[in-house]
């Protein structure tokens, strides 16, 4: 076939794969997007929520509406996203809880890993275990005398089933403490007793933490990290002081329908590294304790998997459900 002839079927050959694109696909984005925030408004997925949809409205052309959706651990909202048209008009943002939800929740009404398209891991954040100022604890050291003790602790975490009380499950085990579990409503309640002195050490995420640390009415006492936290950098990590080997990081994301098209699911990602990297955004992201990492897809995805083989394994060998 002569040189001119098969350039010319090629160029047919694209042509008509271009027009055989459906409409939607080539015009996305063509009207208001949708970003479900499974937490209710003023913690940290609402934040973050909000942070996002400010800057991807700038970049798409398009308004990016938050909408909370909260209730039953961020379910309620990541179920609504999963049941949504997946038409690239409906997105969420999601907190670690959406690697603890499915083996806590009984009869949760999707599959995380199946009906879920995982867009962007956004970033994580070490946990902060912090004693009242109130407490006679001012360091690891102290805490570690009593926790390995007949007598024991008791650590109060944002509730039960929560990272933080799932990771001080696992650490717990792996240090030979005895501690008793005291469960929350929530980071306000929780850090309230603590600062009050009711609860003498606390488990929260960096950010819960720092306002309540800059106002010295607790201590951090350790962070769950591989590496020191950049907000608290005087502050161990738990395989510092003797739990080799640990992490457990709080961390954020986004999420969509399971069958939203392949191009759109990554060029939304593509417009929240983008995000990412403006410097107001990163700031402010950064103030909430987190190390921004904008990982996409298929590293998301498999991110997941693990977090959900990990604390399912934790949920069933301590028999923990979500009433308990």
């Amino acid at each position: 076939m002569p040189s001119f002839i098969r350039r010319a079927a090629l160029c047919l050959l694209a042509l008509a794969t271009v027009a055989s694109a459906p409409a939607w696909a080539q015009a996305w984005p063509g009207k208001t997007i949708r970003l479900v925030s499974v937490f209710p408004p003023g913690g940290s997925v609402d934040q973050v929520a909000r942070i996002l949809s400010q800057q991807l409205t700038k970049q798409l052309g398009q308004s990016v509406v938050v909408e909370n959706i909260g209730g039953a651990s961020g379910s309620i909202g990541t179920a609504a996203v999963a049941k949504a048209a997946p038409d690239g008009y409906t997105f969420g943002v999601v907190f670690d809880t959406h690697g603890t939800n499915p083996s806590l929740i009984p009869n949760i009404q999707f599959d995380t890993l199946k009906d879920l398209a995982h867009v962007t891991l956004i970033g994580t954040s070490p946990m902060a275990l912090v004693a009242s100022s109130k407490s006679k604890y001012n360091n690891a050291k102290d805490m570690l005398a009593d926790a390995r003790t007949v007598q024991g602790i008791n650590i109060g975490s944002i509730g039960t089933g929560s990272l933080g009380h799932l990771a001080m499950i696992q650490a717990g085990k792996q240090g030979g403490w005895s501690w008793t579990h005291v469960p929350y409503r929530g980071g306000g309640p929780l850090m309230n007793d603590t600062v009050a002195g009711h609860m003498p050490i606390a488990i929260g995420t960096v950010f819960l933490a720092m306002p309540h640390v800059k106002a010295g009415t607790v201590r951090p006492i350790a962070v769950t990290g591989a590496k020191r936290s950049p907000q608290l950098p005087d502050t161990p990590t738990l395989a510092e002081v003797g739990i080799t080997n640990f992490e457990a990081l709080a961390y954020w994301g986004v999420i969509a329908p399971a069958k939203t098209p392949a191009d759109i699911v990554n060029r939304m990602h593509a417009e929240i590294q983008k995000a990412l990297k403006e410097p107001a955004v990163a700031e402010r992201l950064g103030a909430q304790g987190m190390t921004v990492t904008g990982q996409g897809p298929a590293e998301f995805s498999a991110f997941m998997k693990k977090e959900v083989e990990r604390w399912s394994k934790i949920v069933k060998e301590n028999r923990i459900s979500a009433g308990t």
